[in-house]
C-alpha cells in the first residue's frame, strides 16, 4: 500500500513517515498543496494525509483539485477546532479529519479504517485486523481486547499503549519513548503517567496482577510485551 504524506511541517513527516514504514506501508511525501496534487497524479497512491495549512497551496485547495481526477481516500490534518472547517473539509471531499496534535496509533488506525472501505485490494492488505499473543487479544477495528476471551473494558489511552507494545513484542520501551510515541505532546511532563497505565493494564489483563506474564519491566530501562 502507498500513502502520500503531505505537511510544511518536516519532523511531523519524517515522524509519520517512519510509523507508517514501520507497519509495511511505502510512504510518499510532499510540503504544500502543489507538491499533493502532482503527487497523486502521478504517482497514484492509495490513500492521501494531508495538512490543512501550507504554502503555495492550501489543503482545501488541494483536496478540491484532487477530487476533479481521483477518488482517493484523503485524511486531514489541521490545527483548528471549529466544526465549520470541518464541515468545509468535507464538502472539498475530505474522508477524515484529524486534529493536532494528534496521537499516530489514531491516524493508523484511520489509515486503516479508510483502506478497508477503499475496494478489495485494500480489504485484501488489511485483513489481518486481529493480533493475539498468549491469552490476550485484541480486535484493531473495534478497538476491544480481550483476556481468555473474555472483553475486558480498556481506555483508549490504555488500549493504545498495549497496542503499541503487542505490535513490537520483546522489545524494552524507555517511559520517555512511550511518551512520546502514544501521549505525543500531552502529559510530557508527567512520566509517571505511563507506570499508571501499564499498572492498570496489568490489572485488567494479566491473570496475576502481582506476577505479570505478559506486561513486563525491565529494571532501570522500561517496559514491554513478552511474546
Amino acid at each position: 500500500m502507498k500513502i502520500l504524506v503531505v505537511d510544511d511541517e518536516a519532523l511531523l513527516v519524517k515522524g509519520i513517515r517512519f510509523n507508517l514504514q514501520n507497519e509495511g506501508y511505502e510512504v510518499i511525501t510532499g510540503s504544500n498543496g502543489l507538491e499533493a496534487v502532482d503527487q497523486v497524479r502521478q504517482q497514484n497512491p492509495d490513500l492521501v494525509v494531508l495538512d490543512v495549512m501550507m504554502p503555495e497551496m492550501d489543503g482545501l485547495t488541494a483536496c478540491g483539485k484532487i477530487r476533479e481526477f481521483s477518488d482517493v481516500p484523503i485524511i486531514m490534518l489541521t490545527a483548528k477546532t471549529d466544526d465549520m472547517d470541518k464541515l468545509l473539509g468535507f464538502d472539498h471531499g475530505v474522508d477524515d479529519y484529524l486534529t493536532k496534535p494528534f496521537n499516530i496509533l489514531e491516524l493508523k488506525a484511520r489509515i486503516r479504517a479508510l483502506l478497508r472501505r477503499a475496494g478489495p485490494a485494500a480489504v485484501k492488505k488489511e485483513s489481518a485486523n486481529t493480533l493475539t499473543i498468549g491469552t490476550i487479544s485484541l480486535d484493531l477495528n473495534a478497538r476491544n481486547a480481550y483476556r481468555s476471551g473474555t472483553l475486558v473494558d480498556l481506555t483508549a489511552k490504555e488500549f493504545d499503549v498495549i497496542e503499541f507494545l503487542m505490535r513490537n513484542p520483546n522489545r524494552v520501551y524507555s517511559r520517555e519513548a512511550l511518551l512520546d510515541t502514544i501521549w505525543t505532546y500531552e502529559y510530557r511532563s508527567d512520566i509517571r503517567t505511563v507506570d499508571v497505565h501499564i499498572r492498570r493494564l496489568r490489572e485488567k489483563l494479566e491473570e496475576n496482577p502481582a506476577e505479570p506474564k505478559y506486561i513486563l519491566t525491565k529494571w532501570g530501562v522500561g517496559y514491554y510485551f513478552r511474546k
